[in-house]
């Protein structure tokens, strides 16, 4: 699963926001598909630019993103670096695209259920989980310490 981090799970929910108030979503289209849409936040890029950029690859984006390079310069290569760099995996790429990261389903509100890779509103709802999956990792991951474990000699003075 993708490294939690607070630039993904933002980059998850503002996304999920931007979907939920009418941002251009159509499935077959790199530039506004699930993972097309999560890189207009985290690049910066409209859709159209992002499509340009897919189509110097072949294939779609599960395809694209186990067969890139990370030393090439191609622009779908550098649009996938975006999306690695904010802690995905070419794993977690395909899950995005098609809704289907087991452990994200199961903490679905509601409980388990497969979800249409190609419905605006299940989309919605997967990126809003996995970004809560991501952020109760990340808070598992920090340790407060006990004020009342540390020894009085710290604070002496």
């Amino acid at each position: 699963m993708a490294h939690p981090n607070l630039a993904l799970i933002d980059a998850l929910r503002v996304t999920a926001t931007r979907l939920s108030t009418g941002a251009h979503y159509a499935w077959g289209n790199h530039g506004a598909c699930n993972c097309g849409n999560l890189l207009q936040v985290v690049a910066q890029l409209s859709k159209e630019e992002i499509l340009t950029y897919a189509h110097t690859g072949i294939g779609e984006w599960t395809e694209l993103s186990q067969e890139s390079c990370s030393v090439s310069q191609a622009p779908f290569s550098l649009l996938l670096k975006k999306l690695e760099e904010i802690g995905l995996t070419p794993t977690d790429i395909h899950h995005l695209e098609y809704l289907n990261n087991r452990e994200v389903l199961e903490q679905l509100p509601g409980g388990f259920r497969w979800l249409k890779r190609n419905q605006r509103e299940d989309v919605i709802v997967y990126f809003n989980t996995f970004a809560q999956v991501l952020e109760n990792r990340f808070l598992a991951q920090i340790s407060i310490p006990d004020p009342n474990a540390i020894p009085e000699a710290v604070y002496s003075f």
